[in-house]
């Protein structure tokens, strides 16, 4: 039923720990998530810098940030300014090119406090890649909910047990919030056999869950077979997010870029190091200098890039 385990590798992004999941050396995408980082826990001391990623560019993704605990600050050249808060999503549509920046609210920053969440990305197919950059913020109200025999599950984007998320994605995809009470069995959306998707993927945010008669704990991302149709269990309570989709080929990524070509990534690279992309109105003042590139890994056989910052 499982294809391979993939452990989430602590990486410190200038006093912040993430694990990081995708993508991994042998393993680069489920569907079209090319990037997936579990962002804490963590909880930040009063007055401590907490979150504060400086403005930063992307091409050729949607960067989708969802939050168990805890508050981000959105800002991008399009113009928006969103907080998002737990059991939100912010999706942002890189397309030809935007910038953002994520930060802490002073106020926030002050107080301290707690920080959980998922961020991903997800490359965008050809026909959408030099699309034009989008945002999306969607309130709980547009995330379809179910809660029965102690398991919630929400879906947070894409399409899943019948129901639709009201986020516009690119491609086919789910992404679904599971919080599972000791022993409660669910099972992820469909493989291809069924009529679903053809990658699909478990990871255990929280907590341990079986599937068969191996036990998986937190920190762990299932990649499941395509024809697999398996039962998770929880051990205890528990948090999963159950994600897949449809391939969208092979993608080349460097720092930020994702893209079909390395003739894109080396345009993108040159538009930044130029200034001919805009930073967001409301923080102007300061970005994050293109790295070099022995800092960063560029693919054209799979190989596992080193981001700067969380998204």
């Amino acid at each position: 039923m499982i294809e391979m385990v993939i452990d989430a590798r602590k990486k410190d992004l200038g006093g912040f720990e993430v694990g990081r999941i995708l993508p991994f050396h042998s393993r680069r995408m489920i569907g079209p998530f090319i990037f997936l980082d579990h962002m804490g826990p963590a909880e930040f001391a009063p007055g401590s810098e907490a979150i504060n990623v400086r403005p930063h560019p992307h091409i050729g993704l949607s960067t989708l940030t969802y939050l168990f605990e805890g508050e981000i600050l959105h800002r991008d050249s399009l113009g928006y300014t969103q907080h998002i808060r737990p059991g939100e999503v912010n999706w942002m549509t890189a397309g030809k090119g935007i910038v953002h920046s994520e930060r802490t609210d002073p106020l926030k920053r002050a107080q301290g406090g707690p920080m959980n969440g998922m961020q991903a990305w997800i490359a965008l197919p050809d026909e959408a890649e030099d699309s034009d950059p989008g945002f999306q913020h969607i309130g709980e109200e547009g995330l379809p909910l179910y809660e029965n025999g102690g398991l919630f599950a929400r879906l947070v984007a894409g399409e899943a047990y019948g129901a639709k998320a009201e986020v516009q994605t690119s491609s086919p995809l789910f992404y679904v919030h599971w919080e599972l009470k000791d022993g409660v069995r669910t099972a992820p959306p469909p493989g291809p056999r069924g009529g679903g998707m053809a990658e699909r993927a478990l990871y255990v945010a929280k907590g341990s869950v079986e599937i068969g008669d191996r036990t998986f704990h937190e920190g762990q991302l299932i990649v499941l077979e395509p024809q697999s149709e398996p039962t998770v269990r929880a051990l205890g309570p528990a948090t999963v997010m159950a994600l897949g989709g449809e391939p969208v080929g092979e993608r080349h990524i460097w720092w930020n870029f994702v893209a079909s070509s390395k003739a894109r990534i080396e345009q993108a690279k040159a538009d930044w190091q130029a200034g001919r992309m805009t930073l967001p109105t409301e923080d102007d003042q300061e970005f994050i200098p293109l790295p070099d590139d022995a800092a960063v890994s560029t693919r054209s056989e799979p190989v596992q890039p080193t981001p700067t910052h969380p998204v």
